[in-house]
C-alpha cells in the first residue's frame, strides 16, 4: 500500500524522533547504574588546604590597585585575597563574567611583595601536584585555549597537567588566576560520551559542543517533535473523516 506524502513525512519523522528517544532511555539507564564517584574524575583529587597568612606582611589593597592602574590602565571590578601554592595573592578582576568558567581577565599580585605573577607552567605544576594524591608522575604540560574537551563549559585558557597513572588523570589550571578548574580522567571521559548523547551535544552545523543542552540541535529536535505531532494529528483527522475509525 502506497503511503500518502503526509504519512511518509510522519513515518520518517518517527524514525528520527524515536532514535533519539531510544538514546535517552539507554543513557538515562546508564546514569542510574554508573559509579557516580568515578564519573566525576576525582579519584585522585586532594583538598587544597590554605596556610595561615601573616597579616602584618600584607600590602594594602589600595596600593596594589593604584600600581596596577598605572601599569596596565585597565578597569578594576573586584579584588580579593586568595592563596596559590601556600602563597597569598591579590586576585584582581578586570573583566568579570557571570560565572567562573565565563570569560574573565585577572591580574595576580603577590600580597607580600606586590609583584605581578603570571601563572606559568611551573606554577601550574605546583598547583596540580597539591591537588593530586595519586602515585602518578607528571608526564606532560600543555597550554590549551577553549574549547577544552574535558571541560567544554570553560571559556578561559588553561594549563593541562597530565599524570601517568592508570586512569590518565589530567588536572586543569586556569591561566589567568591559577584557579583549579578540575580533574578529569578516562572514567570521566567515558561518562562524558554518554552525556553528549543524552544532551544531543553533537557539535553539528559547524558549532562547537557546549557541554549542555542549550544549543541548535535541541532547537532542531524540538521543531521535529512539533512537526511529528502536527503531521500525526492531521493524518488522524484525515483517516477519521474517511471513516477509518469507529467507536
Amino acid at each position: 500500500m502506497k503511503l500518502p506524502p503526509l504519512a511518509k513525512i510522519h513515518k520518517w519523522l518517527a524514525v528520527l524522533v524515536f532514535a533519539q528517544v531510544f538514546i535517552w532511555l539507554g543513557t538515562g539507564l546508564f546514569f542510574n547504574l554508573m559509579d557516580h564517584d568515578k564519573a566525576r574524575g576525582n579519584q585522585y583529587r586532594a583538598k587544597l588546604l590554605n596556610k595561615e597568612i601573616d597579616v602584618s606582611r600584607l600590602i594594602e589593597p589600595k596600593q596594589v590597585l593604584t600600581q596596577l592602574e598605572q601599569d596596565t590602565n585597565k578597569a578594576v571590578n573586584s579584588i580579593r585575597l586568595i592563596q596559590r601554592v601556600d602563597t597569598p595573592y591579590y586576585l584582581v578582576n578586570h573583566q568579570q563574567g557571570l560565572y567562573k568558567h565565563f570569560v574573565n581577565q585577572y591580574s595576580l599580585v603577590n600580597a607580600y611583595s606586590g609583584e605581578v605573577k603570571l601563572v606559568d607552567d611551573k606554577m601550574a605544576k605546583r598547583i596540580a601536584k597539591q591537588s593530586y594524591n595519586g602515585d602518578g608522575a607528571i608526564s606532560q604540560v600543555n597550554r590549551l585555549n577553549p574549547p577544552i574537551d574535558d571541560f567544554l563549559k570553560e571559556q578561559n585558557p588553561v594549563w593541562q597537567v597530565n599524570f601517568d597513572d592508570e586512569v590518565n588523570t589530567s588536572v586543569y589550571i586556569e591561566v589567568g588566576s591559577g584557579r583549579l578548574v578540575g580533574h578529569s580522567n578516562d572514567d570521566k571521559r567515558f561518562v562524558d560520551f554518554f552525556f553528549m548523547l543524552h544532551f544531543m551535544d553533537y557539535g553539528l552545523f559547524g558549532n562547537n559542543r557546549t557541554g549542555g543542552f542549550n544549543h541548535g540541535q535541541s532547537v532542531l529536535f524540538a521543531f521535529l517533535m512539533l512537526l511529528f505531532s502536527i503531521t500525526g494529528a492531521v493524518w488522524t483527522v484525515r483517516l477519521w473523516r474517511k471513516g477509518r475509525y469507529k467507536i
